[in-house]
């Protein structure tokens, strides 16, 4: 065998050389990949250096204590606050440099938003698809459709103003999820609501991971998170101090314990004597 200039061999005549290797495909961008996030309110840092992957088709739990950063977190995630520094993609697209892109992807239910409550829970629902730029043929069809989903046909007609928090959550996660996007951020989307309603959104949460979208879900309420999500993370002070699937993170104890174990919880033996009732 007659060798190269390199000093390699050269194939035999008529042996094709062997290919090369093909490259492995890259792994999926995430469905939200946020990196640096920091926000501070005037001496308060909210978020200090947050970050966090979440992987598409998870069913993804952030947990913390009250004045964590979570919501703060999910607000700049999805574009309705500006971090001061950081950067947030969404299917490897860079959210602030490609707004248009990327907020089409998102469907999100804010804890604390204000709908426009003079009108029906259909209207709301309509108006949300028309505001995205949908044909209004196809508003109309999936509007039906959610309500149906949702349990909330006889409810249609009447007046947001006078919803339940209940039918309330019901109809804003319907607004979210009308215009179709691959990724659902929700702040608290159980809180304050009854069982019925609970299970109806649970249902329609769980149909969506199981056709490949994302759901991010911040809660309080950990044996929901132990419920529904498949990974979850836990944040204090304005910064991830453990994530992984459910069962990385809990480490073999209930994931209660575990969040009080991460905290750091201090033990409070304040003398409350004077609770006793009195007889006088």
């Amino acid at each position: 065998m007659s060798e190269s200039p390199a000093g390699l061999p050269e194939p035999a005549p008529g042996v094709p050389a062997s290919a090369p290797a093909a490259p492995a495909p890259a792994p999926p961008a995430p469905a939200l990949a946020m990196r640096g996030l920091y926000k501070r309110f005037g001496a308060t840092i909210a978020v200090a250096g947050l970050d966090l992957d979440i992987p598409v088709g998870s069913f993804y739990g952030i947990v913390g204590p009250n004045g964590a950063g979570k919501t703060t977190t999910l607000s700049m995630a999805t574009g309705l606050l500006t971090p001061d520094h950081g950067t947030v993609h969404v299917h490897g697209v860079d959210l602030w440099a490609d707004p248009r892109r990327a907020k089409p992807m998102l469907g999100i239910l804010p804890d604390g938003l204000r709908l426009f409550d003079r009108l029906t829970g259909a209207e709301l629902i309509s108006y949300a698809g028309l505001l995205r730029g949908m044909d209004p043929d196809v508003v109309r069809g999936r509007r039906d459709d959610l309500i149906a989903a949702l349990d909330l046909g006889a409810a249609g007609g009447t007046l947001v103003a006078d919803y339940s928090a209940g039918m309330t959550k019901k109809i804003t996660l319907a607004c979210a999820l009308v215009h179709a996007p691959s990724v659902l951020v929700l702040d608290e989307p159980f809180e304050a609501v009854d069982p019925i309603s609970a299970q109806a959104i649970r249902r329609i949460l769980n149909t969506f991971v199981e056709v490949g979208g994302t759901v991010v879900m911040s809660s309080h309420v950990m044996s929901l998170v132990e419920q529904v999500c498949d990974r979850v993370a836990v944040v204090a002070a304005g910064r991830v101090v453990a994530a992984g699937t459910l069962d990385e993170v809990r480490g073999g104890v209930a994931l209660e314990r575990r969040f009080v174990d991460l905290i750091g919880v201090e033990d409070i033996n304040q003398d409350l004597s004077w609770l006793r009732p009195s007889s006088d």
